[in-house]
């Protein structure tokens, strides 16, 4: 879904984790297509065969803009993904293998490298340069790809034991590892909690930027919901040097379709 803002258009895609979720999730495709979508990302497709996946896409026009490496089992000390666990380095490479493999077979730009929970008890610096060699790794694998490997933190007051505290951290394992092969994921939502200023920071930060995420604050929901003057945020984003998709990942509080009532209140 292309939205003119007042400063030039932005790309929406479809989170089909958090939207749709009234369909089960092969139907979640059309819907997204017939709402507008042109592209979508989730977390997790590995629940289905590539080639299945292919097939949906292909099925309802549209791309792939995103997926996550894979998360461990529910309960796990690698449920929020394992590059921050140390002694889970051997699950961290096998996941962005797979990663790999499927964002290769789907079309998929930009995978999320999760950076996991650190445990209790473990020092923090040791947790931090681990995943900081993980990242490294991780980097090597997909150079040459095509693939940009993007890293996301996540606001600690939705989950304190997070590994990856800021969107400055972020962006400085990214320039320490391979600044052409990795970058952020700079979710607004997460950015508004931890810290604010969210477009000054992004603005600062955008040349590290492989990926926008959207979501108001509180309560998750779609712009307008809360307090983030998303038709600001998106015309600055689309003055920017930003041209990639930004993911709806949001929890619609109106209804996934109707909510989308959004997009017309930031049309320039």
């Amino acid at each position: 879904m292309i939205v003119e803002t007042a400063s030039g258009p932005v790309r929406l895609a479809a989170n089909l984790k958090w939207m749709f979720t009234e369909l089960p999730f092969e139907q979640r495709f059309d819907a997204a297509a017939a709402a507008g979508f042109t592209a979508v990302e989730y977390a997790s497709p590995y629940e289905l065969p590539a080639e299945r996946i292919r097939e949906l896409l292909a099925g309802a026009g549209l791309a792939q803009a995103l997926i996550n490496t894979p998360a461990g089992p529910a309960g796990s000390a690698t449920v929020m993904g394992a590059g921050f666990v140390p002694g889970a380095g051997e699950e961290f490479r096998a996941g962005v293998l797979q990663a790999l493999e499927y964002a290769t077979a789907i079309g998929a730009p930009v995978v999320h490298v999760m950076a996991g929970l650190r445990p209790e008890g473990v020092d923090p610096q040791l947790a931090f340069a681990g995943y900081v060699a993980h990242i490294g790794w991780a980097a090597e694998q997909a150079r040459g790809t095509g693939i940009r490997l993007v890293l996301e933190p996540i606001n600690k007051r939705d989950q304190p034991r997070y590994g990856l505290a800021t969107m400055e951290t972020a962006a400085a394992v990214a320039e320490a590892v391979d600044p052409e092969t990795v970058g952020v994921l700079f979710d607004v939502y997460h950015a508004q909690i931890d810290g604010g200023n969210v477009i000054e920071r992004f603005e600062r930060l955008v040349p590290r930027i492989g990926h926008v995420q959207i979501a108001d604050n509180p309560g998750r929901g779609e712009p307008g919901t809360g307090e983030i003057a998303y038709e600001r945020v998106l015309a600055r984003i689309a003055a920017s040097e930003y041209d990639g998709w930004i993911g709806l990942e949001y929890g619609p509080v109106a209804g996934t379709v109707e909510g989308l009532g959004w997009t017309e209140r930031i049309r320039g």
